[in-house]
């Protein structure tokens, strides 16, 4: 009588906390936010392996300071901000970032191509991100002098511009400390060693971390 007497008192706890364990187990596990990079062939690990490349050691860090982030990287070596512009809908479509790190524009420079048209494409692929609620943290290039001063200077200023037209974070120069060091640069002299990754890194995490959410 005894044992029947527990069984109904305890029977309420006992069915609340296997309902909770079916919802448990119904619950989807939290999907990880994604950060899509978005570059050219300084963020594609040109002339290395993919997990040499700052990219990779960027989604490495991640997951050891357990920020539940994952990276998809969508550069391609030798794109322009005109060829990004054509991609970047479809790469928003499929992967939806929450955060988006936008390094082009270093072809467009080399190559002389006209710096108001570098800026307008950039700008509608800030455009984009702002339209899907994307954060950017806008990443900034120099190049040499060869077309000129006033090239070179209107080219450096595009980027801490848009980066305050946009209200995105900005780093001004993703090879800081980097270019010119020709221990940290391939024989092409344009695109750094596997020993220079590491350094590309912690300038990008500088301003990486802030928008970072442990949550």
């Amino acid at each position: 009588m005894r044992s029947h007497l527990l069984f109904w008192l305890y029977k309420p706890s006992l069915m609340f906390i296997s309902l909770v364990l079916m919802l448990l187990v119904a619950l989807p596990s939290q999907a990880a936010s994604t950060i899509l990079v978005f570059g050219d062939s300084l963020s594609a690990a040109y002339g290395l392996s993919t997990q040499q490349g700052w990219v990779s050691l960027m989604e490495e860090r991640l997951k050891n300071e357990r920020y539940p982030y994952q990276v998809v990287n969508a550069s391609i070596s030798g794109e322009t901000t005109a060829g990004g512009l054509t991609r970047l809908n479809q790469a928003i479509a499929q992967q939806k970032p929450s955060i988006m790190i936008l390094e082009l524009g270093a072809n467009d420079g080399l190559r002389g191509l006209p710096v108001d048209a570098m800026q307008q494409n950039l700008t509608k692929m800030l455009e984009m991100a702002k339209q899907n609620n994307i954060q950017v943290l806008l990443v900034g290039m120099r190049i040499p002098p060869n077309y000129g001063p006033q090239y070179t200077q209107a080219f450096h200023q595009s980027y801490p511009t848009l980066a305050q037209q946009f209200k995105v974070k900005l780093v001004p120069f993703l090879l800081e400390n980097v270019a010119g060091n020709r221990a940290l640069n391939q024989d092409d002299g344009l695109h750094p060693t596997a020993e220079a990754q590491p350094i590309i890194l912690e300038t990008i995490w500088a301003s990486l971390k802030t928008m970072l959410n442990k949550k």
